[in-house]
C-alpha cells in the first residue's frame, strides 16, 4: 500500500477526478476501472443519510462496502473511539457540526475494510489535534495494512511528509506523475514569481505591490519585493515581513531597521525594497506572508496575509519522521549524541532505528 498526493490549483480538477473514481460523477469521455473495495471521504454532506443516526450510518456504509453485519460490527467500537463521538451516536448526523461529521466520516472510512481510500480536503474541517490524529492513522493504514490512498491537499508539507508519489493536475489533465518530492519541486517552479497590486489610499504612506519569486524559494531562499508610496518623505521608511504558518502562527519577522548594517537610511515618498532570508530553516508546507510600512514610532499600513508561498527544503524530509505538523515549522540543525553501557549479550530488536533526519 502506499499513500499518493493529487496537487494542482484550484480548478485544476482534483475534486472532480475523486468524485468520477467514487462513481459521483460520471465521466464525459473514457471510463474507470477500479479493482477492489473503496471508501472515500469528500466534501462535508456526502456519504452519510442525513435523517439516519450515527449508529445506523456506520452499519449503512459497510454494507455499501459490501461487509457483513457481523463484520461491521467487531469493527464498530474503534470508529467510535476514533471519531470520538459516542454521545451523539444515536443523534441523526444532519445535527452534527461539520467537525463532528468529518470524524466520523473519517473513522469510517479508515476502519471499514475497504482497499482503496479517497480522501479529499476535507480534513481541513476538523481541529488540529484530530488532523494529526487522522494523518497518523492514514499513514498506518498504507504502511501496515496494505491499502492504497489518494490524498487530495493544498497543504504541501503534509503531502510531502505523508505521500511516496504525487500526480500534479492542471485544467483537468495529468501533468506529471512520480516521486513526491520531483512533483512538488515542479509545481513550485511553476509560478517562477508571484506578485499581488494593492490599492493606494493616497492620503497616507501604504505598501502598493508585494511579489515573492518561488524559484529562489524552491532552491531555499526568500525573496521579497515591496513597493511603497506616500503622501509625504518618510525619514526613513521601513518595510517588513511577518511569515506565518497557515494557521497563523508568526514563524520569523524581520525589517530593515533590524540590520541596520546593510540599510542605508534615506527620506523617501516612493521606492521599492527588497530582502533575501538565505537557506530557510522551515519545514516544507505552505506559509503566509503578511507586510507592513512604518515610519521610526509611526506605523501606516499593515497588509495581512496578501501571499502564500510553498517552501521545500534542500534535503528531503525522512519519510519515517512523523508528520510535519506534529514537529513544528522549524527545521534547525541539531547534533544529538547517545551515551550509555554497551551490552553485546542483548540481542536488538526488530524494528527498532534511530533516523538521523528525524532529529532535527
Amino acid at each position: 500500500g502506499e499513500v499518493i498526493g493529487v496537487i494542482g490549483r484550484n480548478g485544476a480538477g482534483k475534486s472532480t477526478l475523486l468524485k468520477v473514481l467514487s462513481r459521483i460523477t460520471e465521466p464525459t469521455h473514457g471510463r474507470i476501472c477500479i479493482e477492489g473495495r473503496m471508501a472515500s471521504l469528500l466534501e462535508v454532506g456526502t456519504g452519510f443519510h442525513p435523517e439516519l443516526s450515527g449508529r445506523e450510518n456506520i452499519f449503512l456504509n459497510g454494507a455499501i462496502l459490501g461487509m457483513s453485519r457481523s463484520e461491521i460490527a467487531r469493527k464498530f467500537d474503534e470508529i467510535v473511539a476514533f471519531a470520538e463521538v459516542e454521545k451523539f451516536l444515536d443523534t441523526p448526523v444532519k445535527r452534527y457540526s461539520s467537525g463532528m461529521y468529518v470524524r466520523l466520516a473519517f473513522a469510517v472510512a479508515a476502519h471499514l475494510e475497504s482497499d482503496i481510500m479517497l480522501i479529499d480536503e476535507v480534513l481541513a474541517v476538523g481541529d488540529a489535534q484530530f488532523q494529526k490524529k487522522c494523518l497518523g492513522k492514514m499513514h498506518d493504514v498504507a504502511a501496515n495494512q496494505g491499502r492504497t490512498i489518494l490524498f487530495v491537499s493544498h497543504n504541501t508539507g503534509v503531502v510531502a511528509s505523508l505521500c511516496s508519489k504525487a500526480i500534479l493536475l492542471q485544467q483537468g489533465r495529468l501533468v506529471m506523475t512520480g516521486p513526491v518530492r520531483d512533483v512538488l519541486q515542479f509545481y513550485n517552479q511553476q509560478s517562477s514569481k508571484e506578485s499581488i497590486e494593492l490599492e493606494a489610499d493616497g492620503k497616507k504612506p501604504c505598501i502598493t505591490r508585494v511579489s515573492i519569486d518561488q524559484a529562489r524559494i524552491c532552491h531555499g531562499d526568500f525573496l521579497l519585493e515591496a513597493d511603497f508610496s506616500s503622501p509625504f518623505p518618510l525619514n526613513p521608511p521601513i518595510i517588513g515581513v511577518v511569515v506565518s504558518t497557515l494557521m497563523g502562527v508568526p514563524v520569523f519577522a524581520t525589517d530593515a531597521l533590524m540590520h541596520p548594517e546593510h540599510f542605508t537610511p534615506q527620506h523617501l515618498s516612493s521606492g521599492t525594497a527588497r530582502v533575501v532570508v538565505r537557506d530557510l530553516p522551515l519545514h516544507p508546507g505552505e506559509y503566509r506572508v503578511s507586510v507592513f510600512l512604518a515610519e521610526q514610532g509611526a506605523p501606516y499600513d499593515y497588509r495581512r496575509d496578501v501571499l502564500t508561498f510553498d517552501f521545500m527544503p534542500r534535503k528531503p524530509v525522512a519519510a519515517k519522521c512523523p508528520p510535519i505538523e506534529t514537529i513544528g515549522a522549524l527545521n534547525i540543525e541539531a547534533h544529538w549524541e547517545l551515551n550509555g553501557e554497551n551490552h553485546d549479550s542483548v540481542p536488538a530488536r526488530n524494528g527498532a532505528f534511530i533516523h538521523e533526519d528525524c532529529a532535527g
